[in-house]
């Protein structure tokens, strides 16, 4: 059964708000249900013709029937042609890296999401990957990176987990296509609201939906996109990701699938509001005499904003970084300190989160070790600010 037969498309273009908050007019067919069914299958039956009537035969080479939807809403969502839903953010990601041929070269962010940068220095080398780390935001040093050798692959994150620095986007994307390279984005903290990378250049896009796609820390998800415009390079990489989800199995169930279509119906409004949020307290605490600096594209002061400025829209997101005054374990106290935030990783639900970033990822982390970092949620602004305000001075008194 194709998706035509499964729901009426939509005639209308409608906005990507409209989409999300409708999953693109999806409906039960046998029901007329408006949330998705879950289907809880791992094997499908063929009928006395030895036929698939819905075209399903084992979950983890197609996927259970709301994988369709998820999908289609997610690329519409980034205005690319494709998706894939992997079981996690870090299975999409590293399936990219997976799937390049032995002796690629890669080009890579200094700063990133750490677990992308430690399976990139734990398992890359193992499968004859060259990892390059490069300032990302140092375009002459993305450029000579590139250019010194056949590159197979650029991957950029901006702005980049946990110090939010800022990349030109389309800039390295330039730069990458001139040498032949593909061209990936992670695009999990702007997310389709902020940020469009398809009309930067890129030729995919990630997301860990664990984050804000799903939006309620409750599902573990990832995805990956392809470019609207289907070139020979991009059908070939797409070909051989599709295949190593069916072979390796990084599959979501269904009842996550459920969940992760619940929260993005509701991803414009909660992104809106919480991108709001987070800019207030990146005002407040900018010249809080307790707090040395705030890392936050959305300050004029930051050192991103003016590309930032020019590559999202609507907003900067929800995460921000303080760099608390005083020595280093000042910082840990105010985690502790804190009522209201809540001390857990992760980032992108409803609820705000602090992490004391070099605690968490331990040996070899290159997070500073006097920065916080928050996950705005959708509590009042001015209740945050107050939790902040006392956490600071708490700590503060602590070291009297």
């Amino acid at each position: 059964m194709t998706n035509s037969e499964k729901f009426t498309p939509w005639t209308t273009d409608y906005r990507p708000e409209t989409r999300a908050a409708q999953g693109d007019g999806w409906r039960d067919p046998a029901t007329g249900a408006v949330p998705p069914p879950v289907t809880l299958a791992a094997t499908f039956a063929r009928d006395g013709e030895y036929r698939l009537p819905g075209g399903l035969a084992y979950l983890r080479d197609q996927g259970s029937p709301g994988y369709e939807q998820v999908q289609d809403v997610v690329a519409g969502l980034e205005g690319g042609s494709e998706a894939l839903v992997f079981s996690s953010g870090m299975a999409a990601a590293t399936a990219v890296f997976q799937v390049l041929p032995g002796g690629s070269r890669v080009v890579v962010p200094q700063t990133m999401y750490f677990g992308l940068t430690k399976w990139l220095t734990e398992f890359g080398p193992a499968r004859g990957l060259e990892v390059v780390q490069v300032p990302m935001d140092d375009l002459d040093a993305v450029s000579a990176a590139v250019s010194a050798a056949p590159t197979a692959l650029v991957w950029v994150e901006s702005p980049a987990n946990p110090t939010w620095t800022v990349t030109d986007v389309a800039a390295v994307g330039e730069i990458a296509h001139r040498a032949g390279a593909l061209f990936g984005v992670d695009n999990t903290v702007p997310t389709p609201v902020h940020s469009r990378p398809f009309d930067l250049g890129a030729d995919l896009i990630m997301h860990s939906g664990t984050k804000y796609l799903n939006g309620h820390t409750d599902v573990v998800a990832g995805f990956l996109v392809l470019a609207p415009e289907r070139t020979e390079d991009r059908e070939r990489i797409w070909e051989r990701l599709r295949l190593h989800r069916r072979l390796t199995g990084p599959l979501l169930g269904p009842l996550e699938t459920y969940l992760l279509m619940r929260g993005i119906r509701t991803l414009f409004p909660r992104m809106r509001q919480i991108s709001a949020t987070a800019l207030a307290l990146a005002e407040h605490f900018a010249e809080h005499p307790l707090v040395t600096r705030v890392a936050y594209p959305g300050l004029p002061t930051d050192p991103g904003h003016e590309v930032a400025s020019r590559q999202m829209t609507g907003g900067f997101s929800g995460m921000l970084s303080l760099h608390v005054a005083g020595d280093w374990q000042r910082s840990l106290r105010v985690a502790q300190n804190c009522q209201l935030f809540i001390r857990a990783t992760s980032l992108g639900g409803v609820e705000s989160l602090i992490e004391h970033r070099y605690t968490f990822e331990g040996p070899g982390s290159t997070a500073p070790k006097d920065m916080v970092r928050l996950s705005i949620g959708l509590e009042s602004p001015a209740d945050l600010v107050a939790d902040m305000e006392q956490a600071l001075e708490r700590a503060a008194k602590e070291d009297r």
